[in-house]
C-alpha cells in the first residue's frame, strides 16, 4: 500500500472517529461558530468575485484526464469556441478537463474562472486561470451554489464521482424550478450512453420516479462544435446575446 493512500486511510478513519467523540457544549459552540464564520466568507468571497464575471457556462469532467487523452482535446476546443462566440468559462480549477477548459478559454483571452476545492491530493489551481477569478473552497455545497448561481449552461464531459455529483445537481435544481432551466451537454455518447439508458429504463419506465419530460433537461453530443451550437440555440431562442 502506498504511503498516500495510508494517509488517505488514516484521515478517513480519523474523521470516523472524530464523529463519535463526546463533545462539551464550550467545544461544540466554539467549533461549529467558526464553520459557520468560514462558510459565511466562503459564500462572500464567491459572491464579490462573480457577481460581475457575465455570462458563463461551466465546464465539469474528470480530473483524471491526461493531456494527451482525447476528451481533453474536447474540452480544450469546446472552451474555446464558447469563449469565440461570448461566453465565460468556469471550472472546479483542478487539473485534467478542468485544466483543459481554463486552458481553451485563455488561449482566446476569455474570462477563465476556477472554483477549486482544497483536497488532500489537489490543493491549488491549474495555471491557466484568472488569477483575480480564482476562489478556493473547503466547502462542496458552497463550491456548487458558484457554479449554478452564475452559469447560464453546463457542459459535462466523462468524469468520475464528482462529475456526476454536479451534474445530478443541475438536473435537480432545473427539474424543481430552483434555477433556470438552462442547457445541459454530456459530450461523448459512447461514455453517457449507459447512464441515460438507466436512466430511461429505470428510473422512467420501471419505476417512474421521473417524468418523461425530465430526459428534455439533458443533451447527448460527441464533439465541441455540437456542444457549443446547442448552447448558441438555446439563448437564440430567447432573443439572448452575450454582452461582452
Amino acid at each position: 500500500m502506498s504511503s498516500r493512500f495510508e494517509n488517505f486511510e488514516e484521515k478517513r478513519e480519523e474523521k470516523i472517529r472524530k464523529a463519535f467523540k463526546e463533545r462539551d457544549w464550550n467545544e461544540i459552540k466554539s467549533t461549529d461558530s467558526w464553520v459557520i464564520f468560514k462558510v459565511i466568507s466562503e459564500f462572500v468571497e464567491g459572491f464579490e468575485k462573480l457577481s460581475k464575471i457575465g455570462p458563463c457556462v461551466s465546464v465539469f469532467g474528470s480530473a483524471r484526464t491526461p493531456a494527451d487523452h482525447p476528451h481533453y482535446k474536447v474540452a480544450e476546443e469546446l472552451s474555446a469556441k464558447l469563449v469565440r462566440h461570448g461566453y465565460g468559462v468556469i471550472t472546479g480549477g483542478g487539473p485534467g478537463i478542468m485544466e483543459a477548459a481554463n486552458k481553451g478559454a485563455a488561449s482566446e483571452n476569455g474570462r477563465s474562472v476556477g472554483l477549486c476545492i482544497k483536497l488532500p491530493f489537489e490543493a491549488k489551481g491549474n495555471i491557466y486561470i484568472d488569477p483575480d477569478k480564482m476562489i478556493m473552497f473547503d466547502y462542496f455545497f458552497v463550491r456548487k451554489v458558484m457554479f449554478t448561481k452564475y452559469s447560464q449552461g453546463f457542459v459535462v464531459l466523462p468524469g468520475g464521482f464528482g462529475t456526476l455529483d454536479e451534474l445530478f445537481e443541475a438536473m435537480t435544481l432545473i427539474q424543481t424550478i430552483k434555477i433556470g432551466r438552462f442547457p445541459i451537454v454530456l459530450v461523448g455518447k459512447e461514455y453517457w450512453s449507459g447512464l441515460m439508458d438507466w436512466i430511461k429504463s429505470t428510473l422512467l419506465e420501471q419505476y417512474n420516479y421521473i417524468n418523461a419530460e425530465d430526459l428534455d433537461l439533458f443533451i447527448l453530443v460527441d464533439d465541441a462544435t455540437e456542444a457549443v451550437k446547442v448552447i448558441d440555440d438555446f439563448y437564440s431562442k430567447y432573443l439572448l446575446t452575450p454582452n461582452y
